[in-house]
């Protein structure tokens, strides 16, 4: 898992409870310490619960302030539903209606698009006014940062869908063109908003194998 954060750490719990290794990277050392201390204390209370009741315990849920917290595409929060994902959104209670997390997932993907539109029209507007954007002198700096930004934002997009793409398989969809028309029946975009084919889906895992600690036999 890529990134200790709350959603990351959340993930990561989800995967370490349902019984998968899962090796989590931060640039934050301190927030990766703690992350693993958070989670290492969670299993244990798990496993202390688990003897106590003589049950095995489901994985527990996605905890979240906002739901565009969790995501701001809504083709993706469907998907989770639709997976039976667990999550809660405190702001909408533990037994928020679908209906409302539907309708407050689309805000959110409005509030992105609106985002990006006044984002845009700032930096039309300053250039209109004869200024120059971005810094000159430090070029490869900025470009090795954005190639970073660019790839830690393709590992978060592939390990939050992971565990759907996963869910998907166990419904019977075992080929590359099976689980694309699996995604796009589900309305679920690529990190490029775009439709889902079998190379893509390929992709998916081949980038899954280098930053996930999955058993080889779940990818």
């Amino acid at each position: 898992m890529i990134g200790a954060g709350l959603i990351g750490r959340a993930w990561a719990m989800v995967f370490a409870r349902a019984g998968w290794h899962v090796r989590l990277h931060d640039s934050d050392a301190a927030q990766l310490a703690a992350a693993r201390r958070l989670i290492a204390a969670s299993l244990a209370d798990q496993k202390r619960m688990a003897e106590a009741k003589g049950l095995k315990s489901d994985p527990p849920p996605i905890l979240v302030s906002k739901l565009d917290r969790l995501s701001r595409d809504v083709a993706f929060v469907a998907g989770l539903m639709a997976q039976r994902v667990p999550f809660i959104v405190a702001e909408l209670g533990r037994d928020a209606d679908p209906f409302m997390l539907h309708l407050y997932a689309a805000l959110a993907e409005k509030e992105r698009c609106l985002i990006a539109e006044r984002t845009k029209a700032a930096l039309a507007s300053k250039r209109a006014s004869g200024a120059k954007l971005g810094n000159s002198i430090n070029l490869p700096l900025a470009g090795a940062l954005g190639r970073a930004s660019q790839i830690a934002a393709a590992d978060e997009f592939v390990s939050g869908l992971l565990p759907v793409v996963l869910a998907i398989r166990q419904t019977g969809a075992e080929t590359l063109e099976a689980m694309s028309r699996a995604l796009n029946q589900r309305g679920i975009r690529t990190a490029r908003g775009g439709a889902w084919r079998a190379s893509s889906v390929a992709n998916l895992y081949a980038r899954a194998k280098r930053t996930t600690a999955l058993p080889e036999s779940l990818l």
